[in-house]
């Protein structure tokens, strides 16, 4: 047993390291790389947040035939006049369900007279300007020969990657200063990217926060036309938890920079959920707007729509896929990144940040980390081989070698079969001296009586 286990202990111990090296191998989750927190935060959200384009287009005829500079102006303005403006908003559902604020979709909630009446404001101030003469005289002339023909509504969703799609609103509150500023909107697609909802009765004063969206501040003539497809990220603080609008409604202050535009836009928390919409900023300080001071509608206050619109925040498989590809893109696994952006760009084609992942991930793969779950059958197969060959070296060491003995100690526990060898018989004095201890009493006098009669007794035979 000793020359077999020589050789087949250590052949035993290697191969029981190769099994716990197999599954230490196996359990290795890849490495994140060095990655800002904010950085993963952008990525992750910007493909849902979208730009909401909200406006009514009313057309005019001004029935005075004898004012050819009002007839001139109005053509210039094609007859027409439009009411509304843009905003921001985040998907939520992987079917296309939007939350922005209600002020943002404002202007096609509004019924025809209203719609009429901020359109017409807009040409008699227009014609004011031009004849240099106050608001009011302007009002009372082109009153009398103006009225609009038609109202057109148009609520358009523009989408990071560049679809502009046809949105529809399901839920709708109030604007600012009549309740609660929230609207859920619908548009037509499938594995949209999503953000996900929180929770706002967790959130903290000073918490770290970011607001995502399309500032008007951030747009300019000097950039090029794909740059409006582009969100922006500021990042603050919660400033205060528990202030209240005049309606008795909730909101969160921040002092992210925020401007027109923004409104509607998500606030995330570190956890990348939507933790408010913003929704308006502070009063201005001597006529300028002040950064630094904007509030939030809570997202709790938010899902009350969202439960009306029936929609379920769920994660699309497009976020899963994008996510994953990210985080093994960040960790230097550049051949599994490119597979998981491939498949997001075959169940969404139009996702805003793919392609250029893609090629990222293209350049970079040769230079590609080895993954090691990608050899989980083999490794499988050799921890089988290896723990049967550790079973068969065991046997061989161990049972072989106590063979020997085995047999013998067989040997040695079975019953004999040999007669047992007849007792010697005993002589006189032996006789004599058992009869003297039967009682169990032997007195030294009566043993050396016994033995003056055995001395007798032999000489008796020496003389014979």
């Amino acid at each position: 047993m000793k020359k077999r286990a020589f050789f087949t202990i250590p052949i035993s111990i290697l191969l029981i390291a190769v099994i716990i090296a197999s599954f230490f191998l196996l359990n290795i989750q890849p490495a994140e790389g060095k990655i800002a927190k904010a950085q993963k935060l952008a990525e992750f959200t910007k493909p849902a947040v979208v730009r909401v384009v909200d406006y009514a287009v009313v057309s005019w005829q001004f029935t005075n035939p004898n004012d050819p500079e009002v007839i001139a102006i109005l053509e210039q303005l094609n007859n027409q006049s439009i009411v509304g403006g843009s905003g921001s908003g985040a998907i939520i559902s992987s079917d296309g369900y939007i939350v922005t604020n209600a002020h943002v979709v404002e202007a096609t909630q509004k019924k025809d007279e209203d719609i009429a009446n901020e359109a017409f404001e807009q040409v008699v101030t227009t014609v004011a300007d031009y004849f240099k003469v106050d608001y009011e005289t302007a009002y009372n002339y082109m009153v009398k020969y103006t009225q609009y023909t038609d109202i057109k509504r148009v609520l358009k969703v523009v989408l990071p990657g560049g679809d502009v799609l046809d949105g529809e609103v399901k839920s709708y509150g109030a604007p600012i200063n009549e309740g609660k500023d929230v609207a859920v909107l619908k548009i037509e697609g499938k594995n949209l990217p999503t953000v996900p909802l929180g929770n706002s009765d967790n959130i903290q004063n000073q918490d770290n926060i970011w607001v995502i969206g399309y500032p008007a501040a951030a747009d300019s003539d000097i950039l090029s036309p794909d740059s409006s497809l582009v969100s922006s990220m500021n990042a603050g603080q919660i400033s205060a938890t528990s202030k209240k609008t005049e309606q008795g409604s909730p909101v969160i202050q921040l002092n992210a920079a925020a401007t027109h535009g923004n409104s509607g836009g998500p606030v995330i928390n570190e956890k990348g959920q939507i933790i408010g919409l913003l929704t308006f900023r502070g009063d201005t300080v001597n006529g300028q707007e002040v950064q630094g001071f904007n509030f939030a509608v809570p997202v709790n206050t938010v899902k009350e729509f969202v439960n009306q619109a029936g929609v379920r925040n769920t994660k699309s498989e497009t976020d899963k896929l994008y996510q994953e590809g990210l985080e093994l893109y960040w960790g230097g696994y550049y051949k599994h990144a490119l597979e998981k952006f491939e498949a997001v760009q075959r169940i969404y084609p139009n996702h805003s940040e793919i392609k250029q992942y893609i090629a990222n991930a293209e350049k970079k793969v040769d230079s590609s980390k080895t993954l090691w779950s990608d050899y989980t059958t083999i490794f499988y197969i050799i921890d089988g081989v290896a723990g049967l060959l550790v079973l068969i070296l065991l046997v061989f060491t161990f049972a072989g070698g106590n063979s020997k003995k085995s047999a013998a100690a067989i040997a040695a526990s079975a019953p004999s079969t040999e007669p047992a060898p007849s007792p010697a018989p005993q002589s006189p004095l032996e006789n004599t001296l058992q009869d003297l201890n039967k009682d169990g009493k032997i007195d030294v006098q009566d043993i050396l009586l016994a033995l003056q009669e055995h001395q007798k007794n032999q000489q008796k035979k020496d003389e014979e």
